[in-house]
């Protein structure tokens, strides 16, 4: 091997740079254009955000001032309408500004900016560490009761039930993946922010559904009646909405949720301009129990005729009924199902995989397990699927051969 001596004239090759990767689509690296900016919004914004207006040309610009005490730092001119040809020239030194300030309000304002979202506020009443800290258990519970709420309402706005289970989970979590979340600040504060393009009937369902929540334990606190949590299930409150209040309560002196509709993008309908939080407090968290154990209990099993296709046999012994799990394909809204099948059931189920194809299968779908298992299943056959999904099919078979090989080797 030959090594280049260290008084070698030749010039050293340049470093080739690193290719700089693209900002994925749907991402914001950037502030948004000031052409696209509108005033009103960008004003509704900073308002929202406890930035203080202070004066300046009624009717032509506005002063505003970072929040806090005596409001220090720089302050931001900004105009109240495009009328003015200086306009897209103030607002990109507002928009410099605020992408500068290390402020959370000015970083909250930028976000509603660059992608139009309603916003979801939690706040949660409990001590805090030096300079504002949290607790690592503080912030995790606060982040994850945050999203057990959220998963709540995109559940509420895919169908009303008082318990879902793993009924409509996939999709409604998948909803959320568009969500933008701020930091907990000192485990107290949390906001997320949901893009009004995407997620605006989660945002209208989950204020509808915490609204009710607060009337029916108003109710019955004051009358001992759980009635209310019948018809409030129409308004999205179920099981998994009353849990996670129950987590976002537990351990506070009181929590709060409240939704800020986006400015450019209107009020929803049937919605107030500016809803007060809704409270909960710990005295509310018995009722909150009850009300989820009894969604949990009282959910009726539903009727279903699905069509899956088989990922799962077992049986303890030939000639013997066995268990089967399939992949949903279509019928029910979950992903999976189990049920146990006859002898004659279970040989097509098996002869069926085998051979590419799905089965369908009448049945009811029970509460108990979360709607994952099927009970009374009849009627098991095979049907016919598109290329596409019987090559798709095959393909797993082949990856899970010796497995079928061995569940279904006695018949």
């Amino acid at each position: 091997m030959m090594h280049r001596p260290f008084d070698h004239d030749e010039p050293m090759p340049p470093v080739r740079p690193h290719p700089t990767p693209a900002p994925a689509p749907g991402r914001w690296t950037e502030p948004p254009e000031p052409a696209l900016v509108d005033p009103s919004v960008l004003g509704a914004l900073l308002a929202r955000h406890g930035w203080r207006r202070r004066g300046g040309a009624p009717g032509r610009y506005a002063r505003w001032t970072p929040p806090g005490p005596g409001g220090a730092g720089t302050s931001l001119l900004v105009p109240e309408s495009r009328a003015f040809p200086d306009c897209d020239d103030l607002i990109a030194e507002v928009l410099v500004a605020l992408s500068r300030s290390a402020s959370p309000a000015a970083r909250d304002v930028l976000v509603g900016l660059a992608v139009p979202s309603d916003e979801i506020h939690w706040w949660r009443d409990v001590p805090t560490g030096p300079a504002d800290t949290a607790t690592w258990p503080a912030e995790e519970q606060l982040r994850s009761a945050a999203r057990q709420t959220l998963l709540a309402g995109a559940l509420a706005a895919r169908g009303r039930a008082g318990y879902y289970g793993a009924r409509h989970r996939g999709p409604a979590a998948a909803s959320l993946e568009n969500v933008l979340v701020g930091p907990a600040t000192g485990g107290r504060r949390l906001t997320a922010f949901v893009p009004v393009m995407t997620g605006r009937t989660l945002a209208v369902r989950l204020h509808q559904a915490l609204c009710a929540a607060r009337e029916a334990v108003d109710y019955q606190r004051a009358t001992g009646g759980m009635d209310a949590f019948d018809s409030a299930v129409e308004a999205g409150v179920s099981h998994e909405l009353t849990e996670a209040l129950v987590a976002m309560v537990r351990g506070t002196e009181g929590a709060r949720v409240a939704v800020a509709w986006a400015p450019g993008a209107g009020v929803p309908e049937g919605c107030a301009a500016h809803a007060e939080p809704v409270e909960f407090s710990p005295g509310d968290l018995p009722v909150l129990r009850e009300a989820g154990a009894r969604y949990l209990r009282d959910e009726p099993s539903v009727p279903v005729r699905v069509t899956g296709a088989v990922v799962r046999m077992r049986r303890s012994a030939l000639h013997e009924d066995g268990t089967v799990r399939i992949r949903v394909i279509a019928g029910a809204d979950v992903p999976h199902i189990r049920m146990t099948l006859d002898e004659e059931a279970y040989r097509i189920a098996g002869h069926a995989h085998l051979l590419g194809l799905p089965i369908r299968v009448h049945g009811q779908l029970e509460s108990r397990g979360g709607f994952r298992r099927l009970t009374g299943a009849t009627g098991v056959v095979p049907v016919q699927v598109d290329e596409a999904e019987r090559d798709r099919l095959m393909k797993s078979l082949q990856e899970n051969l010796d497995f079928f090989e061995e569940a279904c080797s006695a018949d």
